[in-house]
Parts: C-alpha cells; sequence; structure tokens
C-alpha cells in the first residue's frame, strides 16, 4: 500500500447507518434482557474493554460493535421487573426514545439563546411537575443529574437565604465569619443528604444527628428538644418522604411547625416517596410536605426516565437563581423572557433533561403516574403477606409503600444473619430476580424494592414462591444434617 493510500482518511459511517446499529442492539437487549445481575469479573472486562487505543480514524459501526460486546458480560438487568435490589425505575422506552433524540440533536440547555425548545420544554415540565406533586406553582425547578444534586442545590439555597435574611451576603463576603449555621437530620437518612452537605462544606460539628423512631424517621420529641437546645443563628431541618429502607414518611406538618418557631429552613428528601402525591390512594402519606422550603425527586424513580434525571424544587425562586446562577459576557441573556435552566442547577454544558421528561409526563398521564405508584405499593402489600404465611422468614416491618424488608429466622441473630444473605444469593442464582442485603437495626436484611415500571403482584408472587421453596430445601437439609449428627 502507497503512503497516500494509508494516510487516507476512513470514510465516515453514513449517520443512518450508525444510528440504525444503536437502535437495532439497543432493541435487541430491552428484548431479550441483560443477566439479572451481570457475573463478570473486572478481570474480565478490563480484558475486553483494554485494548489498544487506534492511531488513526476507525469505522465507527465496528467500534460500536465492540462496545456491544464488550459491555455485554457486564449488564445487569436493571429494567428487568425482577430488578429489585435498589430504587431504580425501569428507563420506559418512551423516556428512552426522548433521551436518544436529545443526544442527536445536541442541544446544550444552558440559557435560552443556545437551545430555545430545551429551555421551553424544561419550562412546561416544569408546571406539569408541580401540578403532579401538588406543591406551589410558584416555585421554582431545576433539572439536575439526580436527587444527590438535587440536595446539593437545594440546600445551598438553604444556606444562602437563611444567611440573607441575617444581613450576609455570602456572594460578596463568603462564609467567613458568618453566624453558625445547624442541620438538623434523622439518623436514618439516606446518605446523599449527608454527602451532600460534605459537598458543602458542612462538617460533622455542625450536623445535628437526631433519633429516628422504627420507621427509620424522626423521633420528634427529640428534634424539638435539639432545636431548642441549639444556639445557631440558622436552622435545616431535612426531613423524609419515603425513608429508604421502611418508605416512611416524617409528620411533615409537625415539622413545619416546629421549623416556623425557629424561622428554620425545610428541606424534604422525596427521591421517590413525594411521588405518593400523584396518587389518590397514597397522597395522604406525605400531607404536609407542600408547607416545606425545597424539595429534591428523582425521575429516574417513579417517573421511569433513563438516567439522569432529577429536580431541585424551591419555594423561594429568588434565592434558588441567586445561588446557581452564572454570569459571563458571552452569556448573551438580553431581549429575552425564557427561561435559562442554568439558573437553576450547577452546571452550564448539560444535556436538556426537559425533553425526556415531558415526554415521559404526556405518556403516563397524571392517572398513570399515580396508578402505577398504587400498583408498585399493591405489590408490597401482597408480597407481605404472601411472606407473612412462610415459615422460618419474618417481615422487618409492614410496608408503608413500595419497600419491604424481610431475614431469616436462625437459633440467633447472627445465624439469621448468614441465612438471610445466603438466602439472598440463593434467590439471585434463579436468574430470575435481583436483591441486595443491607443493614438494619443491627441485623442484616433483603431490601425489596418495587419500582420497574413493569413490576407486579405476578412478579413479587413468583419471588414469594421462590423464597418459599427454598426455605423448605434449607429446612430438610437442616433436618437431615441433625438425623446424621445425632
Amino acid at each position: 500500500m502507497d503512503a497516500a493510500a494509508m494516510n487516507a482518511p476512513v470514510q465516515p459511517t453514513s449517520l443512518q447507518d450508525v444510528l440504525s446499529f444503536a437502535a437495532h442492539h439497543a432493541t435487541i437487549s430491552r428484548s431479550e434482557g441483560a443477566e439479572m445481575h451481570a457475573a463478570a469479573g473486572v478481570k474480565q472486562l478490563r480484558t475486553l474493554f483494554d485494548i489498544p487505543l487506534d492511531t488513526t480514524p476507525r469505522d465507527a459501526v465496528a467500534v460500536l460493535a465492540e462496545l456491544v460486546e464488550a459491555a455485554k458480560p457486564g449488564l445487569s438487568a436493571t429494567t428487568s421487573p425482577g430488578f429489585l435490589s435498589w430504587v431504580i425505575g425501569g428507563s420506559h422506552p418512551a423516556g428512552v426514545a426522548a433521551d436518544w433524540l436529545t443526544s442527536a440533536w445536541g442541544q446544550n440547555a444552558a440559557i435560552y439563546q443556545c437551545a430555545p425548545s430545551a429551555a421551553v420544554a424544561e419550562e412546561v415540565a416544569s408546571k406539569w411537575l408541580l401540578e403532579l406533586l401538588s406543591l406551589p406553582p410558584e416555585c421554582s425547578v431545576g433539572f439536575t443529574t439526580g436527587a444527590t444534586m438535587a440536595t446539593f442545590t437545594c440546600l445551598s439555597t438553604a444556606r444562602l437565604a437563611l444567611l440573607d435574611r441575617l444581613g450576609v451576603r455570602i456572594e460578596e463576603c463568603g462564609l467567613a465569619g458568618a453566624p453558625p449555621l445547624e442541620v438538623f437530620i434523622g439518623d436514618d437518612a439516606h446518605v446523599t443528604n449527608f454527602a451532600a452537605l460534605r459537598y458543602l462544606g458542612f462538617g460533622s460539628d455542625q450536623i445535628r444527628r437526631v433519633a429516628c423512631n422504627d420507621g427509620g424517621t424522626f423521633e420528634l420529641q427529640a428534634l424539638a428538644k435539639a432545636m431548642e437546645d441549639s444556639a445557631a443563628a440558622a436552622k435545616i431541618v431535612i426531613g423524609q418522604a419515603g425513608q429508604m429502607i421502611s418508605g416512611a414518611f416524617d409528620d411533615f406538618a409537625a415539622l413545619a411547625q416546629l421549623c416556623s418557631e425557629h424561622q428554620a429552613w425545610l428541606h424534604v428528601d422525596g427521591a421517590f416517596g413525594m411521588w405518593v402525591r400523584a396518587s389518590e390512594r397514597r397522597r395522604f402519606l406525605a400531607k404536609g410536605a407542600e408547607l416545606a422550603d425545597s424539595w429534591s425527586v428523582d425521575g429516574h424513580k417513579w417517573l421511569q426516565l433513563p438516567y439522569d434525571c432529577g429536580f431541585a424544587i424551591t419555594r423561594h425562586a429568588q434565592y434558588h437563581r441567586r445561588a446557581m446562577t452564572m454570569d459571563a459576557s458571552y452569556l448573551t441573556r438580553d431581549e429575552c423572557d425564557g427561561r435559562h435552566p442554568s439558573d437553576y442547577v450547577p452546571e452550564l454544558s448539560r444535556r436538556a433533561r426537559g425533553f425526556p421528561a415531558w415526554v415521559m409526563m404526556q405518556v403516563l398521564g397524571r392517572d398513570g403516574i399515580g396508578q402505577m405508584v398504587e400498583r408498585h405499593c399493591a405489590a408490597a402489600s401482597e408480597l407481605a403477606a404472601r411472606i407473612d404465611g412462610i415459615e422460618g422468614v419474618e417481615l422487618c416491618h409492614a410496608p408503608t409503600i413500595n419497600q419491604l424488608a424481610l431475614r431469616l429466622t436462625g437459633i440467633d441473630d447472627a445465624q439469621g444473619d448468614a441465612l438471610t444473605h445466603a438466602m439472598t444469593e440463593r434467590l439471585n442464582a434463579t436468574g430470575r430476580h435481583f436483591l441486595k442485603t443491607a443493614q438494619w437495626r443491627d441485623h442484616t436484611i433483603m431490601r425489596v424494592s418495587i419500582m420497574g415500571h413493569e413490576t407486579d403482584a405476578q412478579t413479587v408472587a413468583g419471588l414469594a414462591r421462590d423464597i418459599e421453596v427454598l426455605c423448605r430445601e434449607h429446612t430438610a437439609d437442616a433436618n437431615a444434617a441433625f438425623a446424621c449428627n445425632n
């Protein structure tokens, strides 16, 4: 081959060929499904992915084919009905399709002038979101990567607002010399809240961890005493709508009253639990949540959006914008009354998350979202009823919404923990379910999270049958071992 031929550029693969290949293999993946839990080891995956980096361009379809083969052994079936280990939605096909269009359009949803359609889609989806969650229409909404950054955004807004009310403008003087600010949070709150506080520079001395009740939510008398004993000039309280293990809800009316007495900011971690407000039968659980100052909510949970999407919602739009806005001469905002999405999130360059959110709210509709919430909660109750009749298995709490925790009993706690872990592994080995253990009240539990849009009563009935069969087998093995030893 002559030098000219060797240096000739690779002919670009046609747009149709590239996107058709991706659509074809994505459809196969969703139709056939991945392994319930990817069993590939890190060495295998490194061997598949860690190929030499070519010095010259390559055909795009050929590279995509290599990606498909390399990724396949390490993909978990997170969109499967039997994926019950974490509170992960099923990435509804309509949301996935909207996300593909979002990527193909390549809009940078920073300011209106950069992506007008993306800005207006966010504006309208924000309005619908507030309607679905029955929150005040004047609230502002930021489209974040998920609940972690939504919490970061809301707490950043809270800090700015509280200090501003004390006459401290942190945009000018920073935090040095600012009055003390304390955060009151339950011992059983989700780890992402603690992470967001750390990112914002709150140390353990400024975080007052408060005792929780059996459901993992605030013990109200303990919270009231902690707030009364605090000498901090400003206070933030973080409540829970859907505790990660029990699914329990704080008493938001009581929290709001306490916060009013102390001029404190009330934030609600409602990553998945706030969605019960879209359900006629379940909305009472989050009664009073509308009294809060801010809320963090995930879109990839009960809205079934593909990753990544969360919502940072605040009652105080002016502080929200002050906390997040980035200004520069090249960010032309003149002669425009449209929304600037980056005014509400800690990102400038970002994908247009409003398009998939707009699509999913339309596809599911108000009733569809509420009915899905009710179906999942009913499935959790159905599973609890079936489990309750299986000897050797105990429920750790009655289901409040879609969360269930159970464990196996043994001659002592240590054996019960070991049996629970072993049962979880055996259930996962069937290929029909994927579950994980967690620690709760000093015990190992099996955590069941019913969240995928295709998960229903039939799914949990199959899980209950498998648990019963495996329990019988364990009992038979134990009796045989006892007979041999005696």
